[in-house]
């Protein structure tokens, strides 16, 4: 049983771009989903937990700044990456990184939350870490 080369190679680029767009789905959601709880954090909404003697206690309104500007990054990365873009796909890791530090930092105020943000960003990871399009293009 021998197996076509051009069909193989066809199979593993169409991976690529479904992984590849996957990930920019998945970071674009993240992304906005950050956003909104950045915003809540600096409105100081009440829908966060309030925790004493944390080690990385910050002001709600810290943690609201940091997860505003890393939502907007990703949104602009993930839009990076629906083109393909070399630097989106090192942004998308990196980005997926430093959301997953922030959401581990700040799970004691929402840590449901915290959790279901760090699996999200896990994914993004994996999928732009699994398969190289450019090696298949």
């Amino acid at each position: 049983m021998t197996t076509n080369p051009t069909r193989a190679h066809e199979t593993r680029r169409q991976w690529a771009e479904g992984l590849t767009a996957f990930a920019a789905v998945i970071l674009m959601i993240a992304g906005v989903l950050d956003i909104f709880r950045g915003i809540m954090g600096i409105a100081e909404d009440d829908i966060f937990v309030a925790t004493r003697n944390y080690v990385f206690e910050f002001d709600l309104t810290g943690w609201g700044w940091v997860h505003l500007i890393l939502g907007a990054v990703a949104v602009i990365v993930s839009l990076g990456l629906f083109q393909t873009a070399t630097w989106a796909r090192v942004g998308g890791v990196a980005i997926a990184g430093l959301i997953i530090i922030a959401n581990f930092l700040s799970l004691p105020y929402y840590p449901v939350w915290s959790v279901v943000m760090i699996a999200f960003s896990a994914f993004v990871i994996w999928a732009l870490c699994v398969v190289r399009p450019d090696k298949y293009t």
